[in-house]
């Protein structure tokens, strides 16, 4: 961690793509000590069904569109200027059940999950369905347990046990 002062304008920033939703590193990992911050636009349809972390802390601020949240007991919508935080242990999940593209900051403590993303997209990048064992392992290397299914389209649900 250099812990140097970073300044970026709107378009810079290293970025992956989750097959269409584009993750921009603003405040990566090598240069955070406390937290990392990711600008996000998720496409329509994106979700990362419900899932919880032992460590991780998170917190989302709607800047355009509209995100779907389920927060343990909870759900609703999240409009622009909307701020979310999930503590570790909180089972959540997000989603962007609009038609269009919806644009947020996901800010994540400790830093180091943003490297998560960078390793998720170069899974997804791979042609051919998801390589599914290779994002369980991923998920375990980065604290993150998978509570239900990914199914495009759909409210989260458990996970088969």
């Amino acid at each position: 961690m250099s812990g140097q002062p970073v300044l970026l304008t709107a378009e810079e920033g290293d970025s992956v793509s989750l097959r269409g939703t584009g993750v921009t590193f603003k405040v990566p990992s090598e240069q955070a000590r406390g937290a990392s911050t990711t600008e996000w636009v998720a496409t329509p349809g994106f979700d990362t069904g419900l899932h919880v972390h032992e460590r991780l802390e998170e917190t989302w601020y709607v800047l355009d569109g509209e995100l779907e949240f389920h927060v343990g007991e909870e759900a609703f919508r999240a409009s622009p200027g909307a701020c979310v935080f999930v503590p570790p242990h909180v089972p959540h999940a997000f989603a962007n059940r609009t038609e269009a593209p919806a644009k947020f900051l996901l800010i994540m403590s400790p830093p180091t999950h943003d490297r998560y993303f960078v390793e998720l997209a170069e899974i997804l990048a791979r042609s051919g369905p998801p390589d599914s064992d290779a994002i369980a392992a991923l998920r375990s290397k980065y604290d993150t347990q998978q509570i239900s299914s990914l199914q495009p389209g759909t409210m989260p649900q458990p996970a088969a046990s």
